[in-house]
């Protein structure tokens, strides 16, 4: 097979590459490895930025039709009381929320809309190279292998990168002290809306609204989904009954460990995000943390970023240089390490202290912010938009 463009992942990141490369004449195929975009516990957030970006490719209406929340506030309770330090609806944006939609359900509405070559069940084995240049990548599909021929190559295959450890690319790793425990739990009427935390006998919980149910994460110490395994499923759901007691009536909806699943949380960059013939963006180029869910959102700026100087260089006959491949990582280093310097805060200032089995107060910046709603509008931009917002 022969395409202007290779892009190997069908994430956020892939899809909106592809849909932004097809609407302007170069010729994408995406490889994603799976038969569908269906999997539990996703990155499930479309951020402000994210939702005015769908409004400037015409999709806006057709995503507020799929069902989905509207999580206007970030809330934490604490033993004395509770906290609201982000407040997205200060912000003065056409979205200034964030939407809760299944993400499943976002991929298969790019990919709907996009003029590109989907290729589902197509997992890349190699990365082919001819004279030091990435010509191409070698994947095998239910009919047998298939090779692929391009000019460029994008690697969007996450944080697990095929791509990345073929090439060898070293990366800058940063110690992240916690790990994540999630699964599912009924949510009832009555119960609150939006994204929730509570922080109690140094254990944190997270909730976030789905409709029907609660994706409920337990953030435990780097590795602590080892002891925590080894207590028993009766000793989650007493914690779960301890610290989040409205959820009491529930704690049987967890039958079996096969329905809690760990997230390794990890945080690295890249030193270099390109090669001749290939470049790299979102996780696969720069694993984020969880903090925030800002995962997708610069994932998503990237592809916008990239198909940028993509579309310039092939609207006069030819791939990218690697020098103009360097310009997307340029551009792009800024918001992506400013993004994780935050991050890295946050866990020293708030998720370190919430799970060291001691009990924990509120950090000082999270009791400023929530008495001055004014400045919860920061962190919301930081959050819900970002350092650096790309448009079309």
């Amino acid at each position: 097979m022969k395409a202007d463009v290779c892009i190997v992942g069908g994430g956020p990141a892939g899809l909106v590459l592809g849909l932004l490369l097809g609407r302007r004449g170069v010729n994408a195929v995406v490889l994603e490895k799976h038969r569908t975009f269906l999997r539990d516990f996703r990155g499930d957030t479309v951020h402000p930025s994210t939702l005015e970006l769908m409004d400037e490719l015409g999709l806006g209406e057709e995503l507020e039709r799929l069902p989905h929340r509207i999580m206007r506030q970030i809330q934490v309770t604490y033993a004395g009381g509770t906290y609201r330090p982000v407040d997205f609806s200060r912000l003065r944006a056409p979205h200034p929320y964030v939407m809760m939609l299944p993400q499943w359900d976002f991929l298969e509405l790019l990919a709907a809309h996009g003029d590109f070559a989907l290729h589902r069940e197509c997992e890349v084995v190699a990365v082919n190279r001819r004279d030091r240049r990435v010509v191409g990548v070698s994947a095998t599909t239910p009919q047998g292998p298939l090779e692929v021929h391009a000019p460029l190559t994008v690697a969007c295959d996450g944080r697990h990168s095929v791509v990345r450890r073929e090439l060898g690319l070293r990366s800058k790793v940063y110690g992240v002290p916690i790990d994540v425990l999630w699964f599912r739990l009924r949510r009832e009427p009555g119960d609150p809306d939006g994204l929730i935390g509570r922080v109690d006998q140094g254990r944190m919980f997270i909730g976030i609204d789905r409709g029907d149910y609660w994706q409920i994460g337990l953030v435990v110490p780097k590795g602590g989904d080892e002891w925590v395994r080894a207590a028993g499923l009766e000793a989650l759901r007493s914690a779960i009954v301890q610290s989040v007691p409205h959820l009491t009536g529930r704690v049987d909806d967890l039958r079996d460990w096969d329905d809690v699943h760990t997230l390794t949380v990890r945080m690295d960059r890249l030193y270099r995000w390109h090669v001749p013939g290939a470049l790299l963006i979102g996780d696969a180029a720069h694993a984020m943390s969880p903090i925030g869910g800002v995962g997708i959102n610069l994932a998503i700026q990237d592809a916008v970023a990239a198909a940028r100087v993509i579309v310039a260089a092939f609207e006069q006959g030819r791939p990218p240089t690697e020098r103009e491949l360097a310009g997307v990582q340029h551009r792009r280093s800024l918001p992506t390490a400013g993004t994780q310097l935050i991050q890295r805060a946050l866990q020293r200032a708030v998720l370190t202290p919430a799970v060291n089995g001691r009990p924990a107060r509120p950090p000082l910046a999270m009791r400023l912010l929530d008495r001055s709603p004014t400045l919860g509008a920061i962190p919301a931009r930081v959050i819900g938009v970002g350092l650096r917002p790309e448009h079309l």
